[in-house]
């Protein structure tokens, strides 16, 4: 960010979880208006039935499944590809 801004007022940085998350206003301005969205098309090649398991242990209820995902693929992490 140093590199970025000039350093003078300040940097908001937020996060939402989904989009029921976000101010009516926010929501119009980055996921409705067509100018500025992207949509994207994802299609799934592999077996369904890992992509159900995958997508349930990322997206499900049991953050301990989560925290074994990263820990299971931290090692391959690039330092600048990490969000921190």
């Amino acid at each position: 960010m140093a590199t970025e801004f000039n350093g003078r007022g300040k940097i908001d940085v937020s996060r939402f979880k989904g989009l029921g998350e976000m101010l009516p206003k926010q929501l119009k301005e980055t996921t409705m208006d067509r100018s500025v969205r992207t949509l994207l098309r994802v299609e799934i090649d592999e077996d369904p039935s890992s992509t159900t398991m995958l997508v349930d242990q990322l997206m499900g209820n049991k953050p301990e499944a989560r925290f074994k995902f990263i820990q299971d693929r931290a090692e391959f992490a690039e330092p600048e590809a990490l969000d921190i």
